[in-house]
């Protein structure tokens, strides 16, 4: 068809755009109204063009063609993967991982203990688990100390009689992550890992080294710090081999990127798009000529940050949109974590809703049918570019202070860090950033099982190390891991355990629309804390809505309606009330000044900093922080 389609309709410019844009805001500032502030290192504007796309260098590539952004392979095929511990009970694990295979895995990661395995219990952990088949992982690695299980595992293999090529393995062997999650650092750690990636020089399906960037979102980097300083941990590794006299391809091959994914729907999309362009320019800077070694191999495990332990099933949809995003992004595996993850053991039900959720995207939404699907989106395109050049400045700046050993030993990763999880941590407290089921809509009528224990909600601790030189290896401070929801569900657990539950009475009156609208939002931030709640439509008279209130013996009454009624409604709730209840104003009136004078000094609103406003209800009720 030579016509164009709509060619009844002139195009429109970005000026033409801007313009009526402008208008419509009507004297509002643009940019506080409409341009989104990232915490990624650069923001989003509202809308996006193709002239945004032109100095997009990448925009003309196709899947399987550097720098592959649009894919490492020509296809959209990604790997289900389950782990399971394989720490005490290895005919358990293998077990369970038989079952997982049954049910829709083609992916298994055994978490190991520190001692590793021999042949034998290498035998029994794969037990009908047919190697040639499936893509076998092995967490908990450590160089020094479970480097025997990798000929453990190539020699039940054998004993299978697989071909070297066609065994697909992994073994997270990582010195730089026990220097990030523990603060340990051994001089000889690279020797060893050098050993690791002389073990399977034959074999061109196993990773040795794994790239863990998830520890920086388990702390609560930014999108954008995962990247960057991802990358520096495997152009670390990268330098450290090379400069013992392996060849660059041959470590490029032995690396896998473990990333987490966030919550951040399309800039998470963009995220994995954007590390296979880093990582392609990183290895080619290393004088790498082959085309296959510059493909990074991703493992994408939603994230633990994100999980909360009250309201949990929300964590299955968590979990569902994550994986999305991982999956359109082109991954090699994904791991969905259960949705029990963050405070039990996942038994049969969570595993099979986390495995099945994969499942789903594959079997039913036929996402694996299609390549790259963000490709020519100008939002998606443009969100890559920004994200790429985000990491890539974090990158330099690792590399600028001797790179990633050195940066951390200086405490310049942990402070940026700590300097972006600070912010997300304060954007939860005010609600700017909302965690469904826990600092906005909790559920009313839930309380904390006996699962859910003053240890899950706090912990907030550096990960431990039995190893006899642990504090002589200790070279610097460790990232802490923690999860976003944790200060919220100690406020909420503090009730649930103190053996009372305070009451917030909705004194409603006046405007109908305003006063159900702060009923609504007054019950809402109340809940939050595990409070009672009794809301009502409308009292006709003060005294009718005090008259209720105390009759209910509340602790707290929340009186709710326009501002303009205020002035005179309240102090007179005040003064029927007396010292029975706690007198809060939802809202925060002009009349406020006035209304302190005498006396009326709680007022709840959409500005409060609302965990440490709801500590101090806490302790008028009583009720001591864990």
């Amino acid at each position: 068809m030579s016509e164009k389609l709509f060619a009844e309709f002139p195009p429109v410019t970005t000026e033409q755009w801007e313009a009526a844009i402008i208008k419509d805001l009507k004297g509002a500032d643009y940019d506080k109204k409409l341009v989104w502030k990232t915490i990624e290192g650069f923001n989003v504007r509202p809308y996006y063009r193709a002239e945004n796309l032109a100095d997009i260098k990448f925009m003309d590539t196709q899947p399987g063609q550097f720098p592959f952004v649009r894919g490492t392979k020509k296809s959209n095929e990604w790997l289900i993967r389950q782990d399971f511990c394989a720490c005490e009970d290895l005919k358990e694990a293998n077990k369970l991982a038989l079952d997982a295979l049954m049910k829709g895995a083609n992916s298994i990661g055994f978490q190991i203990s520190r001692k590793g395995l021999d042949e034998n219990e290498m035998a029994v952990l794969l037990k009908d688990i047919c190697v040639k088949a499936i893509e076998i992982n092995f967490c908990g690695c450590c160089p020094g100390k479970t480097r025997g299980v990798i000929d453990s595992f190539l020699k039940v293999a054998e004993a299978q009689g697989a071909a070297k090529d066609e065994i697909r393995a992994s073994f997270d062997f990582s010195p730089l992550h026990s220097l990030t999650v523990k603060g340990h650092f051994c001089d000889d750690a690279y020797d060893k890992l050098a050993d690791c990636v002389k073990a399977v020089a034959a074999y061109p399906n196993i990773r040795v080294i794994a790239v863990k960037a998830c520890d920086f979102n388990a702390a609560g980097s930014s999108i954008s710090q995962e990247l960057g300083f991802g990358m520096a941990v495997g152009s670390e590794y990268m330098t450290a081999l090379t400069d013992r006299g392996i060849d660059a391809a041959e470590v490029a091959r032995r690396i896998k990127f473990i990333f987490a994914i966030s919550g951040n729907y399309f800039f998470e999309i963009a995220k994995f798009r954007a590390a296979r362009v880093l990582w392609a320019n990183i290895v080619k800077a290393y004088g790498v000529e082959d085309l296959d070694a510059m493909k990074i191999c991703v493992h994408a495990v939603t994230s633990s940050w994100n999980q909360t332990v009250y309201d949990p099933y929300v964590n299955m949809l968590r979990g569902t949109t994550e994986a999305m995003s991982a999956v359109l992004a082109g991954v090699d595996s994904i791991e969905v974590l259960p949705f029990d993850h963050a405070f039990r053991a996942p038994n049969e039900f969570s595993n099979r809703i986390a495995r099945n959720t994969q499942s789903i995207l594959k079997e039913e939404a036929h996402f694996d049918k299609v390549e790259d699907p963000g490709a020519g989106s100008y939002y998606i395109e443009t969100l890559t570019k920004s994200i790429a050049l985000a990491a890539w400045d974090i990158f330099k700046s690792v590399d600028e202070k001797g790179g990633y050993v050195e940066a951390f030993k200086a405490g310049a990763v942990q402070a940026a860090v700590k300097a972006v999880s600070d912010k997300r941590d304060q954007a939860i407290a005010k609600r700017r950033d909302t965690i469904l089921g826990t600092n906005q809509y909790p559920n009313f009528l839930e309380k904390a099982s006996d699962e859910i224990t003053k240890e899950i909600v706090t912990r907030k601790t550096e990960i431990t190390c039995n190893c006899p030189h642990a504090e002589a290896n200790k070279v610097a401070e460790p990232l802490i891991p923690y999860r976003a929801a944790q200060a919220f569900e100690a406020l909420r657990l503090a009730t649930d355990r103190s053996g009372k539950q305070p009451q917030a009475f909705m004194l409603t009156f006046g405007n109908l629309a305003m006063c159900r609208a702060r009923a609504q939002f007054s019950c809402n931030f109340f809940a939050v804390a595990g409070f009672k709640v009794v809301d009502n439509n409308r009292f006709s008279t003060i005294e009718e809505g005090v008259e209720a209130a105390l009759a209910a013996k509340a602790d707290i009454v929340v009186a709710c309606s326009a501002d303009d009624e205020y002035a005179e409604a309240v102090p007179k709730i005040k003064e029927l009330i007396g010292d029975k209840a706690i007198v809060v104003v939802a809202g925060d009136p002009e009349c406020r000044p006035e209304l302190e004078a005498k006396g009326i000094d709680k007022y709840i609103h959409v500005r409060c900093n609302v965990l440490e406003t709801l500590k101090e209800y806490q302790a008028a009720m009583g009720i001591k922080e864990l």
